[in-house]
């Protein structure tokens, strides 16, 4: 296959559609606020084999069915200010149109992805594109192959999680195909109503989550594919009287961070110190609020680190004898805190000192020697499935290239084409993924290779 090349064909911005009425600023939520404004890629490749396909319809179409949707989601198309609300939604979205010198085919037959840097309009997990607050909060790519289309988008997490993209590009879809009726309305005062912003936020504490994100180490980043049967097997191993049901997503998770474990603690071995193990998932509030309003179609970052905690010392059994089980139990059960209860203490003004001591608590623990390790996981499993936009199911989701920046240790879950594996995104530490590639355990049932 030759070297692929992506050249921009030409560059809009994509403004809402005409509004009857007056777009008023749009308040962040303290999670926002606390959220760094770092760009999260997505790519959705489509192939297509109509030969009466018309590609200037469909590009004109695309460019007007954005600009619909945006009218709805103007947050998206906005500017950030003073990191307490969004203004100026005539700066637009920026919507760029790219020729690819290649059939797509060929392309997810190899799925190279160093290249799908080259599908979005801004880089991956960078805090360079964003020194100033004029930074986009959505950019949009359209890659047309000689045989499909591949949507890229990059989303700022200041405002957008998994739930508000789900949502904003199902309707981006939706008015694309003529189905109104499948538009997602959203709630774009419901979130601040829960968590309003701050305007007296220390900087030390957006300071803190931004170093949560970005390690100050060059990481590497590998895709592994889990296949039916690995999952099937991995479940298994991790049931137990307590958790005798285990779920995909964290039978996975238990298996990827006791393999980081093993990682981390070959390239520490040695040394008598303690460490904690700290796996943090990220979990959708929107379906764990004491609310009798539903939250589902609430705009912003109303997600939460479900944190499982494993104290690590050289007394601590090798690795060999570390339970999947008990790794998922650990997993299950952080989860199982985050409910309604535990989020009531965080709603409103008189939550904010709750909040404090929260971040308090975290930023003593992160100041602990030797420092935890941190490992970021976020399950895409039910989101963006299915995205269509009449041209037949998504074939692929591609997330990261290689990361230019200093990131965090972050694992991002995607469901496989055919929805019953799972594809982990791995960002690491160049040398602890240097020793998880090397890991005979973990590579016979963690796949480099596609599997379809």
């Amino acid at each position: 296959m030759e070297k692929i090349e992506v050249s921009i064909n030409s560059k809009h911005t994509i403004k809402p559609s005409t509004s009857s009425t007056p777009l008023q600023p749009y308040k962040l939520t303290l999670l926002d606020q606390l959220t760094p404004p770092a760009y999260v890629p997505i790519v959705f490749f489509y192939p297509i084999t109509d030969h009466d396909f018309n590609l200037p319809q469909t590009l004109a179409d695309l460019r007007q069915a954005l600009s619909e949707t945006l009218t709805l989601y103007y947050p998206l198309s906005g500017r950030v200010k003073n990191n307490l609300y969004i203004d100026d939604f005539e700066e637009g979205v920026p919507y760029l149109e790219a020729r690819v010198n290649c059939d797509m085919t060929d392309f997810l037959r190899l799925r190279k992805i160093e290249c799908l840097n080259e599908f979005v309009p801004i880089k991956p997990f960078s805090m360079e594109a964003i020194s100033d607050e004029r930074y986009p909060l959505l950019g949009v790519q359209v890659n047309v192959f000689d045989s499909g289309i591949a949507i890229g988008v990059s989303v700022s997490h200041k405002l957008i999680d998994g739930g508000t993209a789900d949502c904003f590009l199902k309707s981006w879809g939706a008015v694309f195909r003529g189905c109104r009726e499948n538009i997602i309305h959203p709630s774009l005062s419901e979130a601040a109503l829960l968590f309003p912003p701050r305007d007296d936020l220390p900087e030390k504490y957006v300071d803190q989550m931004e170093a949560l994100w970005f390690a100050g180490k060059k990481v590497a980043t590998r895709r592994f594919v889990f296949g039916v049967k690995a999952i099937s097997s991995i479940q298994d191993e991790a049931k137990s009287e307590s958790v005798p049901k285990p779920s995909r997503v964290h039978a996975v998770t238990g298996f990827l961070w006791k393999h980081l474990i093993a990682a981390s603690r070959a390239l520490t071995s040695g040394t008598t110190s303690t460490r904690l193990s700290i796996a943090a998932q990220a979990v959708n509030l929107r379906t764990r609020m004491n609310m009798e309003t539903v939250l589902d179609n609430a705009t912003g970052n109303l997600f939460w680190w479900a944190q499982a905690i494993l104290e690590l010392s050289h007394t601590t059994p090798e690795i060999s004898d570390l339970k999947l089980c008990d790794l998922v139990n650990l997993l299950n059960g952080s989860v199982k805190q985050c409910n309604g209860d535990y989020f009531e203490t965080f709603k409103g003004k008189e939550g904010y000192g709750r909040m404090c001591e929260y971040l308090d608590f975290q930023r003593t623990m992160s100041s602990m020697e030797p420092a935890p390790d941190i490992y970021l996981f976020s399950s895409w499993t039910n989101f963006f499935n299915p995205l269509d936009f009449g041209w037949g199911r998504t074939s692929w989701i591609g997330v990261a290239g290689k990361i230019e920046s200093a990131s965090c240790k972050f694992i991002i879950l995607v469901p496989t084409q055919c929805g019953s594996g799972i594809e982990a995104w791995v960002n690491l530490e160049e040398e602890k993924m240097a020793m998880l590639e090397q890991d005979p355990h973990f590579l016979a049932l963690a796949s480099p290779k596609t599997l379809i």
